[in-house]
């Protein structure tokens, strides 16, 4: 008889939902994964399901013939991958409120939520605690605080269900694509890395395997809660990609941009529709975020165990070893392939 534990992952197909999927299988664990994109992993103990999660007779289909201990909500649309604002509200939304009103309905109480930093679009002089008021600027911020919400609008009405968001920067490892491609592809050419401003501003990633050990670790926490995540010793982005450059061997060097006429450029691209940068990005390019990560130490006993440099590192080794396969991928998630350059291959050129 199979008693091992069984979890769904959504978004498994993708990059975080894929790491975690992973390490789950690693740990002896059965793992179901819901996604739009086919799953290209096969094990054992993997269910995997191409669907989506707005779709309440497959979710209470899945949720009748397995027994979850729990839901790892990772799947989301991102902003620079949908041309279809309202399918990105709908699944981001919508789905988590279908995926967790699915779990309680399968008696399912213990629900691990994927949120982000993008609900904030203005950097912060302090590091950023759970207290500070969100503020997101753009759509993909807007709909994960909404699913948040729906989040906590449910619990209120069933306090059965406990509900850990873990709010986390830019997630990194081996394999993390979408828009670093285009930097990692500067960086492999030998051009010109740009910062806008001086470089002196410090922007705060998450290495995916930590963040999985989170996931983990949240499974023997009683309650609900909400946790922001992150790396310790965070770098000016001008060092971090200096180190990597010099680490690689690359011929690039790493060159300032005027900030004010830089950022207004940016958004008249973002509104001629010919740049992958949005709103957040040119809002954040030049700021500080840090996410004060003290709650989760002491609640959770959880610590970080990479550096940004370290992270992005080994995300570019990653790219400069598979460059020519990743140009050429198309049915994966957003994060696994490289996002287009637009307008920025002007600047690639002019570098």
């Amino acid at each position: 008889m199979n008693d091992r534990k069984e979890f769904l992952v959504t978004g498994a197909s993708g990059f975080f939902g894929g790491i975690l999927k992973q390490r789950l299988l690693a740990e002896g664990f059965a793992v179901t994964n819901i996604d739009l994109v086919a799953d290209a992993d096969s094990h054992p103990a993997l269910t995997s399901i191409q669907g989506d999660i707005r779709d309440a007779a497959l979710l209470a289909r899945t949720f009748a013939e397995h027994k979850f201990e729990a839901v790892f909500h990772c799947a989301a649309m991102l902003a620079h991958d949908v041309q279809d604002d309202n399918l990105l509200w709908s699944s981001n939304v919508d789905g988590t409120r279908l995926v967790a009103e699915a779990a309680l309905a399968a008696g399912v109480t213990r629900f691990i939520f994927i949120s982000t930093n993008c609900l904030w679009g203005e950097g912060l002089a302090r590091e950023v605690t759970e207290q500070e008021v969100p503020a997101p600027v753009e759509l993909y911020g807007h709909s994960k605080l909404a699913a948040e919400k729906q989040l906590d609008s449910l619990r209120s009405e069933h306090p059965e269900l406990q509900v850990i968001t873990l709010r986390c920067p830019t997630i990194m490892d081996s394999g993390r694509l979408g828009l670093l491609a285009i930097l990692f592809e500067f960086i492999d050419d030998g051009k010109k890395v740009w910062v806008v401003g001086d470089g002196s501003n410090r922007y705060q990633f998450i290495y995916a395997q930590d963040l999985a050990t989170a996931c983990l670790q949240c499974l023997n926490y009683a309650g609900s809660n909400l946790f922001h995540i992150g790396s310790d010793q965070v770098p000016t982005m001008r060092g971090m990609y200096e180190n990597v450059i010099r680490t690689a061997g690359s011929r690039s060097r790493v060159a300032s941009l005027p900030k004010a006429p830089t950022i207004a450029m940016m958004k008249l691209a973002h509104k001629l529709n010919i740049s992958p940068l949005g709103p957040y990005h040119y809002r954040m390019i030049a700021e500080n975020f840090i996410f004060d990560t003290t709650r989760i130490r002491h609640e959770l006993g959880w610590a970080p165990t990479f550096t940004n440099e370290q992270m992005l590192l080994r995300s570019f080794e990653y790219y400069r070893e598979h460059r020519r396969a990743i140009h050429e991928r198309t049915d994966v998630s957003a994060h696994s392939k490289a996002a287009p350059m637009g307008i920025i291959r002007l600047l690639k050129w002019l570098s």
